[in-house]
């Protein structure tokens, strides 16, 4: 999975294609990830008691992870993201994320 929990994105298509947010969920079977502020949707509640008020709950509906693009850290532009593999001695050898366009190890 390119994309983890917590990263800035830009989302690549639909209504709110061009616009940027942070990742707050990941479902990974599924490949679809929850986009903060973005993608919102409406669900209407009618009043459970008599004299409550009905409401409008609006939350973040999931988007497919193909249509979302990290966001480098460090040079701040969407990207596409590779893999470096780092041997250190004496202990297993650990996989970063690289940035494609700046080169540069993703945290």
């Amino acid at each position: 999975m390119h994309i983890k929990k917590n990263d800035i994105v830009k989302i690549l298509a639909g209504k709110d294609k061009g616009k940027t947010g942070k990742v707050l969920q990941i479902l990974p079977t599924e490949k679809r990830a929850s986009v903060e502020g973005l993608n919102l949707l409406i669900k209407h509640l009618r009043p459970r008691k008599e004299g409550e008020q009905g409401q409008r709950i609006e939350f973040p509906a999931f988007v497919s992870i193909s249509n979302l693009a990290l966001v480098c850290p460090k040079c701040g532009k969407a990207t596409r993201i590779g893999a470096k593999i780092v041997k250190t001695e004496g202990k297993a050898d650990k996989k970063f994320r690289v940035c494609k366009k700046c080169r540069e190890i993703i945290e």
